[in-house]
């Protein structure tokens, strides 16, 4: 019988394949966005499962992260110490764990959520896992921006898990994560771009410079607080939420502005750890006005959008 010990240590080993601090921050903009589409309070039942499937379907898109990445994950010193490049998972392990995972998430999904869910949540795991992590990633410096896509979906599944369909209002907090991925993930690269090089990874900082993403994190940091503003220009939020979007992003806008001639090596990483405070925030400003704001009458959470004057 193996012992205790080995055992915690083997499954501390599977939980790190999740990425258990990304996913935290991915099922929680779409909690978020299962509340925000109804009046109320989201039905149980549709939102417990669905919480379930999308938790699930997002730990195994990382999974498969960790497999497709391993060659680079070995020579990133970021990234050495995980299961497969240190060798405490095998290949196969990791595989048959990513399918399970991917398989009741998509079991759940349909038969206790709705299959516009499932089909979206299944789009995001193969656009992530396969069309980011196996081509974008090596392809293109722009492969944050291109592959952002499956990153900002969570909100929009949250939605559709509540609702069973799409509203104009999901794709705008779409658009929102879309929009912060860039600045956030570039902060990143920008304090690893040794990292990226060693591993020949095309991430901006490498192919175009430091001096070059630093720009363009502060370019997409003022296009993301123009977005921020959308929920309320169209009646999604009210005051409350505008206030909160506008002192987030005048705090976003300070550290990108900063972040063109930096005080040490480490303030990409301050930048980095404040674009996941923001994001939080962000979403929490916009379910707190969800239930200070009266509904407007011709809210819908289906698909008939009429903005309200």
């Amino acid at each position: 019988m193996p012992r205790p010990d080995l055992m915690s240590s083997i499954a501390r080993q599977y939980f790190e394949l999740t990425k258990p601090r990304v996913v935290a921050l991915i099922v929680f903009t779409a909690i978020i966005g299962m509340f925000l589409a109804v009046p109320g309070w989201p039905p149980l039942r549709q939102s417990l499962a669905g919480f379930i499937g999308i938790w699930l379907a997002a730990a195994s898109a990382a999974a498969i992260n960790h497999l497709i990445d391993q060659r680079i994950d070995r020579v990133m010193a970021r990234t050495a110490h995980r299961p497969l490049p240190t060798g405490s998972l095998t290949p196969t392990q990791v595989l048959v764990f990513a399918i399970s995972l991917g398989a009741l998430s998509m079991a759940i999904l349909i038969a206790l959520v709705n299959p516009l869910t499932a089909i979206l949540t299944f789009a995001s795991l193969i656009g992530y896992a396969i069309v980011y992590t196996a081509f974008l990633k090596r392809a293109t410096s722009q492969n944050i921006v291109i592959g952002g896509a499956a990153g900002a979906a969570p909100p929009l599944l949250g939605w559709a898990a509540v609702t069973g369909q799409v509203h104009p209002y999901a794709l705008l907090l779409f658009l929102i994560i879309f929009v912060w991925t860039p600045p956030h993930f570039w902060a990143l690269a920008i304090f690893r771009v040794e990292d990226y090089s060693r591993a020949q990874v095309p991430m901006l900082p490498v192919t175009h410079g430091v001096t070059y993403t630093r720009w363009h994190v502060l370019a997409y940091t003022v296009l993301l607080v123009i977005v921020t503003v959308l929920p309320y220009l169209t009646g999604m939020s009210g005051v409350f939420y505008l206030g909160g979007a506008l002192a987030l992003g005048a705090g976003f806008i300070y550290y990108a502005v900063r972040l063109l001639n930096p005080p040490d090596e480490l303030f990409a990483m301050k930048v980095f750890n404040y674009s996941i405070i923001y994001l939080m925030a962000l979403f929490a400003f916009l379910l707190i006005d969800h239930y200070l704001m009266p509904m407007p009458v011709s809210f819908n959470p289906g698909l008939n959008f009429k903005p309200v004057a």
